[in-house]
């Protein structure tokens, strides 16, 4: 009776070590860094098209703030705004406030997103909308506009807020548009227009 033997025989080829390879290895990661530099432009766009997206909608639901507390106050409530370092803020308040207080519901503009004053392109045609006054620091001294008790423009005068991006010639803009019946709208352009209506 003979035993078997449970160790390899001298001569015979061991089987290859599980595992990748260094060649193996670096192809597996050049092809990971390539598809990351492809993705990394494509995620910044949609990254910045979010953020100009949220401060058109925190802009137009200020406004939309702003109207509300004429009406629940029964009293005028003007949309002001004041320039805080680089950026803007915008509140809710009398036209005689001049800085909002901590306590009072208050919207920075600041980062990429910056308050356009010049070189957007032209405003959004808004059917029955007549003209719009462009809201910019020359026209808010801090009182933008105001609303009357019933939630009406108080002047009957439409206006329109543009925001965009900070040095990004891939830009695209987006406008708030305040109704003289007190209704918002936000529109979107890309630098060198059409403006579309978002909501």
């Amino acid at each position: 009776m003979t035993l078997s033997k449970s160790a390899t025989r001298p001569g015979t080829p061991r089987s290859a070590a599980a595992g990748f390879s260094m060649i193996e290895l670096v192809v597996s990661l050049s092809v990971m860094l390539i598809l990351t530099a492809l993705a990394v432009p494509s995620l910044m766009r949609s990254l910045r098209t979010y953020q100009l997206n949220s401060a058109a909608a925190r802009v137009s639901d200020m406004m939309k703030y702003t109207r509300f507390e004429a009406v629940r106050q029964n009293k005028k409530m003007s949309f002001l705004l004041t320039a805080s370092g680089p950026g803007w803020i915008v509140w809710t308040g009398p036209s005689t406030d001049t800085a909002p207080s901590p306590t009072e519901k208050q919207l920075l503009i600041a980062g990429f997103v910056y308050l356009v004053t010049a070189g957007a392109p032209a405003g959004p045609n808004i059917a029955g909308g007549g003209a719009l006054t462009m809201l910019s620091a020359s026209v808010c001294t801090h009182a933008c506009f105001a609303f009357d008790a019933r939630g009406a423009v108080s002047n009957l005068q439409g206006y329109v807020m543009y925001i965009g991006g900070i040095n990004d010639p891939d830009t695209s803009y987006r406008a708030i548009v305040l109704l003289p019946s007190g209704s918002t709208q936000v529109w979107s352009a890309p630098a060198g227009g059409p403006w579309h209506q978002v909501n």
